[in-house]
This record gives structure tokens, sequence and C-alpha cells, in this order.
């Protein structure tokens, strides 16, 4: 047997030497698993190693730009350890996306290679035809396991293989090989991560080396993650949240990355007690969905230590209700695409203080490394409980943007992020995130934030989910709208939820009218899309 070696204390200086340092800490304790599938630590560097080789064979090397379009599977983790050996980037795609809104991401990053699921390859290669790739590699979400399980994998029968191999064919093709030792630094481009383009087109944020080693480790730190965790993938890895904070957190912290395919209620619950997971972070959309399956009980959570949220704030009720059924607290968290994820959360096992004016809880404090202040639309920081824009600064925020330094310097001046969120900062360092600054309504003259309407919709029993939009009034300028899907079974009129509202918020900022819809339009990550209620009334 191989005897496991103590981990060196270091300051590694690229993510290849921290995943290494891990591998040589433990190297048979199990790194990923994938249903019944399970790789130890040194058969992921085996695999990711081989795979390294054979892109470099396609003529992958230190700088290029190489899109991964996939969901939840082991190959994702394969390949962006694969890459960094090589020193590539990876350039995480939505494999929601297609035609000209993948296209333009692929041209803008000027992608010199592209792996899909095997079912995605024709139309890929289409949309693909004349662009920068010059190699297409195939792969299978059935690959790693054999339980085959319908609702995540509904054929698998597999597809042709793209024209340069199927992954796990060249993988064995190239098994025992490594590629050659790159000297990588922190600077070096870890991944290209696009923004959602809701303020204009899409940027990609370049996360680096040093970034994310920032993040991964400040994170693990503060939220108490230790060797033999199981965090499991909730959040898709092409999003920045679960490519950071779930996979890499996990794959550098010698825990082991439970992963279960793209996002399913009942799937996603039976992994929390089949493997396990004792931390996690996702939508808090997705723990909705959970929390909606009559069968899910607090006995599915036993092993759980800490469960986070992260993408939009979480109203106090959902926060209490959830506590009350599964006993276990929810933490909000924030981060951005331009932090490389998570840089602001609630402590693990500290109960967020709900902020008395507004009756929010606040996304946390600053992790450490990152500092946080509020600032007046000229730039100057405000006093604690001074209204204005969140401003970030620290290794974890991005250099910039990939070849737009115009838009880098109107969003990083000197550095410093400007968010667009609107917050508060509390003497005791609690932030507390108001809205976006795009979203603010304006009734009459006076200033109305979708989330205070939106919390205390939250309050009442019968509603699931809630978005509070402006929309144009000859009179008022805007009135509020409120769009509210309900809780299986509930049956509640909108005259009801706007005489609910107006019981909890002063006139003006209660809804004037009430739509019940079946489901909120939302982004693949979770994100209820405002956007979509105010332009085409919640109809995507």
């Amino acid at each position: 047997m191989q005897t496991e070696k103590a981990r060196p204390e270091s300051r590694p200086e690229s993510l290849v030497a921290a995943w290494r340092e891990r591998v040589a800490g433990r190297p048979n304790g199990v790194a990923l698993t994938y249903f019944d599938g399970r790789l130890t630590a040194a058969e992921l560097e085996e695999e990711s190693d081989a795979l390294a080789v054979a892109f470099a064979g396609l003529g992958t090397g230190r700088g290029d730009r190489v899109g991964v379009y996939l969901q939840n599977i082991p190959q994702y983790a394969v390949v962006l350890l694969a890459l960094w050996k090589l020193g590539a980037t990876a350039l995480v795609l939505n494999p929601m996306y297609r035609r000209q809104e993948l296209r333009r991401l692929v041209d803008d990053a000027e992608a010199t290679g592209f792996v899909c699921a095997g079912e995605d390859v024709a139309e890929t290669l289409a949309t693909l035809a004349g662009s920068s790739v010059s190699w297409t590699v195939s792969t299978s979400p059935a690959d790693y396991q054999t339980r085959n399980d319908p609702r995540v994998l509904p054929s698998v029968e597999r597809a042709p293989a793209a024209p340069d191999g199927d992954l796990v064919a060249l993988v064995e093709e190239c098994r025992g090989l490594r590629p050659a030792a790159i000297d990588l630094t922190r600077d070096d481009i870890a991944l290209l991560t696009y923004t959602s383009g809701t303020t204009g087109p899409p940027k990609g944020a370049m996360n680096t080396h040093g970034n994310l080693l920032a993040v991964t480790s400040t994170y693990a730190r503060w939220t108490g993650i230790e060797p033999g965790d199981v965090v499991f993938g909730m959040a898709p890895l092409f999003h920045i949240t679960g490519a950071v904070v779930n996979a890499a957190v996990a794959l550098l912290s010698d825990a082991t990355l439970a992963l279960a395919g793209r996002f399913h209620p009942e799937v996603a619950l039976e992994t929390f007690a089949e493997q396990g997971v004792t931390s996690t972070i996702g939508s808090i959309t997705a723990y909705n969905a959970i929390a909606a399956l009559p069968q899910a009980s607090a006995e599915h959570f036993a092993t759980a230590k800490r469960l986070y949220s992260g993408g939009a704030p979480i109203p106090p009720a959902t926060v209490e209700r959830f506590e009350e059924r599964f006993g276990h607290y929810i933490h909000n968290g924030y981060g951005m695409t331009e932090t490389s994820s998570a840089v602001i959360a609630v402590p693990p096992g500290v109960r967020a203080p709900v902020h008395g004016p507004s009756g929010t809880l606040p996304i946390g404090v600053p992790l450490p490394g990152m500092q946080a202040r509020v600032v007046d639309a000229d730039g100057n920081p405000l006093a604690p409980g001074g209204q204005g824009e969140l401003e970030l600064a620290g290794p974890q925020v991005v250099p910039g943007y990939w070849r737009r330094p115009e838009a880098t310097e109107h969003a990083m001046p000197q550095g410093r992020l400007r968010t667009g969120d609107v917050a508060i900062i509390d003497e005791d360092g609690w932030v507390y995130l108001v809205d976006r600054l795009k979203d603010q309504i304006n009734v009459s003259g006076y200033k109305v934030w979708p989330r205070e309407v939106e919390d205390a919709l939250y309050e009442h029993d019968s509603v699931r989910e809630a978005a509070v939009v402006g929309e144009p009034d000859e009179y008022r300028g805007e009135s509020v709208v409120a769009y509210v899907s309900l809780v299986a079974g509930a049956q509640v009129t909108p005259e009801e939820l706007i005489a609910f509202a107006r019981e909890r918020l002063a006139a003006y900022k209660a809804p004037r009218r009430v739509v019940v819809i079946d489901e909120l339009p939302k982004t693949q990550t979770g994100k209820i899309r405002r956007n979509v209620l105010r332009d085409q009334g919640g109809n995507p």
C-alpha cells in the first residue's frame, strides 16, 4: 500500500502546483465521484496528464483558449487540469448556448480548440464552421459511471465522435505520458468567463491562476473545508461559482468533488445522502426546487456541515422555512465573474443579522484579502450606513476584460471594481445588498428597490418565488409590478398579495399589480431574469 505523505505548507504559484501538492499529500484520496464512479487524486492526475499530451498533439499550447462546453461531469475536471498543465486557458461556455450566441463568444475569445458532448457535435461543427477553432473533441456524459440514471442520462447511446476524437479514447491512447513542464505564474489566465451582457455585449473576464488561488484558499479556510470533506457541484461548472468555489475548492483542498450532471432536484437530493455531502454552494432557486420535493427530509442533509447560496440575496423568510424543515441555515455568499467567485460571505455557524430599516439579510462580510467599501456617484467612500455603489479590491479581482481596455478602465478604475450593486456596510462590517443600480424603480420621484418588495412578498406562505419590476406609468413615471409563482397546491389571489404587501410596505412601494405565473424566467445558473419580466411580461 502506498504511504500517504503529509501535505507541505507552501504558497503555490499556480493551480497546477497546488493540485500536485494535493496529489502528493494523499494520492489515494477520492478526488471525484459521479454516481457510482470514483477517481482518486492519483487517477485524476494520470487522466489529466494523458489528456494534456493529447491536446498538445492537437497543437494546443500556452496562452491558447479552448472552449469547454459541458455539463457537470467528470470530464470537466479532467479538461480543466489538462489545459492548465499546458498553460492554456479554459473558455467556459454554457452548453445551452446555441448558434450565434455561442459563436459570438468563441469568436471574441479566438478559441483554437473545443470540447463538447457527443450529442452536440453536429450542431457545434455547423456553428463553428469558419471560426478560429482548429480542433473539436467530444465526450459522453455516460462515461466514468455505470448507473445510467435516466433522469440525467435519458440516452446512453453514444453519438459518433467529433473529428478529432473522443476524450476518453484520447486519454487511453496517451495514458502514462506526461506533458512537458510549464513555468506557470500567477498572472497566467486560467479561465475566460463571460459576463451575462445585461448592460451591453458580453465581456470576457480574465480569471488568472493568482485570482483563483486567492479565492480557493480564502474560501476553503473561511468555510472550514477539511481533507475528506465532500463538496457537491450543485452550481453549474460553466459558471464562475461552480467552477471555482465548488470544483476548484474541492480539487485543491483535498476534498471530494461530487458531480451529478445537469441539476435535477431529485438527483441532487439523493446525492446529498448517497455521497455524504458536507458542503456546497448553489442558487436559492436550486434549494427551493429541492425543498419543493415532498420526499425531502432532514435525513438527506445529515452529513451537511455548511450550506451556502450565491447569485442573489436570500429573503429571510426563505431561510427560516428551510431551516425549520431541514435543520440547516443557508448562509449567503456573494461574488462576481470579475471577482473569480465568492469574496463576501456569512461566516459558517453564524446567524446573519437582519437589517432593521430594510428587513433584509446581509450577503456577509468580506473574506480575507478583500477590501469592500460603499462609494457615492463620484467614487467617494461613504461612512458606515451610507447607501451607494459597492466597490471591491483585492487579489481576487481580475486584471481586466479580454481585449477591452476601455471597458476595464470603466469598470475597474485603478483596479477597484465598481460592481453596479447598491449596498450598505454597517459599523460591524456586514454588507447589505440593496439591489442592482439598473433595477431601481422610480415611482413619482421615490426610489423603490425590487428586493425590498420581493422580501415582503416572500413572507406570504403561498409565495414560492417573486420578482419585482417597474413598468411605464403615465401618472407616476413607473409603477411597481410583481410576478410570483406559488408553492404547490397554494391558492391566493393577486388582490390578496397586494393587500399583504401593503401591510408591510410604504404605499408607494407596494405593487399596484401582481401577476401569478407558473414559473419565473431564469438564467441557466438559476438567477431570476427581471429583464425578461420587464420587457416581455414574463414570457422568455
